[in-house]
């Protein structure tokens, strides 16, 4: 047994080149020609081949290092009878260097040859019409070229198998994975593969100056779970206006009361009073859907969560057990929760345990929007400015000044019919447009 050193052979044109991958490991046994290395140029891409067979002894090389001609990959233990074969396609160097990195790895122009029938993997054959799945927390081995080649097909190559040497992914192996999906029966389990193409690196500062500034933790948090909320739940946003005239005046003549318990009377705390009667009313919405999505989970208690804005981001805490108290005793939980959040002070359990969610831009302005469900619940209700318009009296068939409340409730469409949701904002809109119903 001896030792080698492998080492750069002519790249061409080129200085230096990047290492972009590393397809070996210290142990590993190799063969003549298999790949050991991927660099890569401004324009092109290439993998550097074993010399001859043997065993990987030591690396000296790894992603990100520069190289040229005659840096040194490693050493390669060989046996004694081992021979060199005569290379198929070694790269050399001519008087005029004709063949270079370029020209050698030029990305193709025209599709990849017709792949066969099948796929055949190391352990299992893949029919082309089932789904190639794997665990997409692994790093998929592939040339650059065959990367650019996937995004533009918006093929995410996580879940590609690769046929290559140690699983390495071909162009092949991106073509079957997409006639797999394409020739999968539409009407099964459509769109939970669905991976979206990566989004544009692009360097702003080409186009002026920019400053870049580090999203807060509860950004980073709050960001992640609604987008999980907003794939996975299919909304459905239900508007209506609500006339609060009366409960305006009646909320504005109970300030001094709140004052004396310590507290500011709010327009959500009459919310949740009415959220909770229109809960009762309409089981569905005090729900959760179970994991499997087979069974719905009906819940017996009503803790009514609110949107509340601090200067790090949007925090959700939960008032618990809504139908035990009056309004006051809301509003005084309201302020304690809200002022805990603006303070960093709330504690998880604080932020657990509700079953429906009231996000308000009443204070700052707009007319309607589309809230986010806060998944697992199955809706949520965004409350916006309120304004005086004219609404048609039918006894004296005449207009009047009237408070309407723009509220715009968001539903989880797999739970909840269009009816039921109308029906619930019609509901809520009753509820608020008589106090007297509100206490009761």
């Amino acid at each position: 047994m001896s030792s080698e050193q492998i080492l750069i052979p002519d790249i061409g044109d080129f200085d230096s080149v990047d290492v972009i991958e590393v397809l070996v490991n210290v142990g590993d046994s190799i063969e003549y020609d298999m790949p050991l290395i991927t660099v890569e140029s401004d324009k092109a891409s290439m993998d550097i081949p074993a010399p001859k067979d043997g065993v990987i002894k030591d690396l000296k090389i790894k992603v990100g290092d520069k190289v040229k001609k005659g840096s040194l990959i490693g050493l390669l233990e060989v046996s004694e009878s081992s021979k060199k074969p005569k290379p198929k396609n070694e790269i050399s160097a001519t008087d005029d260097k004709k063949e270079s990195l370029e020209k050698i790895t030029r990305t193709p122009t025209r599709p990849a040859p017709e792949p066969p029938d099948k796929i055949v993997a190391k352990e299992t054959p893949i029919p082309i019409g089932e789904s190639i799945h794997t665990d997409n927390s692994k790093v998929a081995h592939a040339s650059p070229s065959v990367r650019k080649f996937a995004r533009n097909l918006g093929v995410n190559l996580s879940f590609v198998i690769g046929s290559g040497n140690k699983n390495r992914i071909l162009f092949e192996d991106v073509e079957n994975f997409v006639k797999g999906e394409l020739t999968k029966p539409r009407t099964e389990n459509m769109g939970a593969s669905f991976a979206p193409i990566p989004m544009p690196n692009i360097d702003f500062s080409e186009f002026g100056k920019t400053e870049t500034k580090p999203l807060s933790k509860i950004k980073k948090i709050s960001g992640a779970n609604l987008h999980r909320n907003w794939v996975t739940a299919p909304h459905v946003t239900q508007f209506d206006n609500a006339d609060i005239t009366d409960l305006e005046i009646f909320r504005k003549s109970m300030q001094k009361e709140a004052e004396k318990r310590g507290t500011k009377l709010t327009l959500i705390a009459f919310l949740m009073k009415a959220c909770v009667n229109a809960l009762k009313a309409y089981p569905t919405f005090n729900s959760s859907l179970t994991p499997d999505g087979d069974n719905l989970i009906l819940k017996s208690y009503y803790n009514i969560g609110f949107a509340c804005d601090t200067p790090d981001g949007l925090v959700v805490p939960v008032v618990k057990d809504v139908q035990k108290k009056d309004v006051i005793d809301i509003a005084k939980d309201l302020k304690d929760l809200s002022e805990k959040a603006r303070a960093r002070k709330l504690k998880m359990e604080e932020m657990q345990g509700g079953c429906f969610t009231i996000s308000s831009l009443g204070g700052i302005g707009g007319t309607k929007f589309t809230p986010i469900i806060n998944c697992p619940e199955v809706a949520i209700l965004g409350v916006s400015r309120a304004s005086m318009q004219p609404v048609f009296n039918k006894n004296n068939e005449d207009f009047e000044a009237r408070l309407m409340l723009p509220l715009s409730l968001s539903y989880d469409h797999r739970v909840i019919d269009g009816a039921d949701g109308a029906r619930f904002t019609s509901h809520l809109c009753m509820m608020l447009s008589d106090v007297r119903r509100l206490l009761l």
